[in-house]
Order: structure tokens, then sequence, then C-alpha cells
């Protein structure tokens, strides 16, 4: 049977998407999290969760299916990324829990057994688009400190030094608003019997430790910025330091002629 989370976008509007679920099936929220299931079917109960953050988890849906409900979910996006990440396992049910090999094992059918894991995999799907957007971020910006080590300064116009700085700031500050995301959710102040399949998920997909990728890139991120706004600090004292120049050059010019215009 399939797993499957998504990341479609910045955020939902999961009130007016709780609304809409509630004329359609059996729906229930958990902290700002949105349960679904279906009826019993052949195949079992199917439960999706969906996540403020723009994050929806499906469990033992086809592919197909899957496709439907997201296209479904587009009228509730806010903020829709151009490439959607997901994150695919297979799950089975059986006498002890496991995770291994992208194969998730429960040892019940309960709903809540798949949300602790589901909050897990609705991190992941999130933190790949911030690693993505960094990652994007150092490139484009990556010949930066080349161009200050081999020549000195950096060669670019004092435009497109803000526009620069302005990329940076805002990927930034971006990430930097939404990293609260990565912490343990309020959910298990009151479940704190299944924190521990929380943290078996979240070490079996690294998130830890890629978080703490995530913010060494963006102490660089900052540290571009830093450069950047340096520089064009630097611009503009030697531009005001011209302009001045000029003026003294263009006042003791004119001194001059009115002596030269006295003195004949």
């Amino acid at each position: 049977m399939r797993c499957t989370g998504y990341c479609t976008s910045g955020s939902y509007d999961i009130q007016r998407l709780y609304l809409h679920l509630q004329g359609s099936g059996a729906s229930q929220p958990f902290r700002d999290t949105i349960h679904f299931s279906t009826k019993e079917e052949k195949s079992g109960k199917k439960d999706v969760f969906y996540f403020p953050y723009g994050a929806v988890v499906f469990w033992n849906f086809t592919e197909e299916e899957e496709k439907e409900y997201l296209a479904n979910l587009k009228k509730f996006e806010q903020e829709s990324l151009p490439k959607i990440e997901i994150d695919e396992f297979t799950f089975i049910y059986a006498d002890k829990m496991k995770i291994e090999d992208d194969l998730i094992t429960l040892p019940k059918k309960d709903p809540l057994l798949k949300l602790s894991l589901s909050y897990a995999i609705a991190q992941s799907t999130k933190l790949t688009v911030f690693e993505e957007v960094i990652s994007r971020t150092i490139d484009n910006s990556k010949h930066i400190p080349k161009d200050l080590a081999e020549r000195g300064k950096i060669t670019l116009s004092r435009k497109q030094t803000s526009q620069v700085m302005g990329e940076l700031f805002l990927e930034r500050n971006y990430i930097n608003l939404h990293t609260e995301i990565l912490d343990t959710p309020e959910f298990f102040w009151e479940h704190s019997e299944l924190e521990s399949l929380y943290r078996r998920m979240i070490h079996y997909l690294d998130v830890n430790k890629r978080g703490d990728l995530l913010n060494r890139r963006l102490t660089l991120m900052h540290e571009l910025f830093e450069i950047l706004s340096n520089e064009l600090n630097h611009q503009q004292s030697s531009r005001l330091e011209m302009t001045i120049i000029i003026l003294i050059l263009i006042e003791i010019s004119l001194a001059a002629m009115r002596d030269l215009f006295h003195w004949i």
C-alpha cells in the first residue's frame, strides 16, 4: 500500500479547506491539521492528512487518486510551488512497528499512528523545499566571493548589487519565518505516547541533520548579504567622494577664472 507525502504550496487556507471537506466525508481537525478518511473499501480505509504549511500526506491511495485530490486542493493553495516535492513510501500491517528501506510497518490500523508519522513526512517534504530555495540562491550568488577574491571587488552595478541583496533577503526571511514548522508539533503535548513514533520517522528521514545543514547555509547567505551590503556602501562612498572632488574642482576653476578676469 502507498504512503505519499507532498508539498504543493507555501500554505493552505486550512479553515476553508476544512469546511469543504466536511461536506464530502469524515473529517477531523488536530491542532491545525485536518484528517480526512474515506469509507471502508475492499482495499481498506484511506486516510489523508492536510498540514497548514502546504503539505499533505496520503495513506492507501492510488497514484491516480492522489493526483485527483491534489487537483482539487489547488483552490485552497496560497503561493503554489512551481515544482511539487514528494516523498514516497509503502506500508503494511504487522505485529511490530518498523521503518526500513522506505517500508513502514504499522502494528494496528490507528489513524493517530499514521498522523504521528505524517507529521515527520510533511516536515521532510517542506524541508526539501527550503533546501532547494537555498541551493538555488547560493548557486546564483556563488560567483560573488570568487570575483572578490580574484579582482578585489564585486563586478556588479549598484542596481545589480541591490537586486541580489533583495533576493537574498527575501529567501532568507521566508525560511526564517517558517523554520518553526520543523519544531516538534504541539499535537504531541496531548499525545506524548506517540512522540517516539514521530521521532523514529524524523530520524529515518534525517530531518535534524538536514535542519542543521539548512542553518549553516542560512549563515552563508547572511555572510553573502553582508559582503554585498559592504560593497554597496563602498560604491555609495566612492560616488560621494567623486562628487565632492568634482565640486571642488569646479569651485577651484571658477575661482581661478575670477582671478584671471580680475587681473586682466
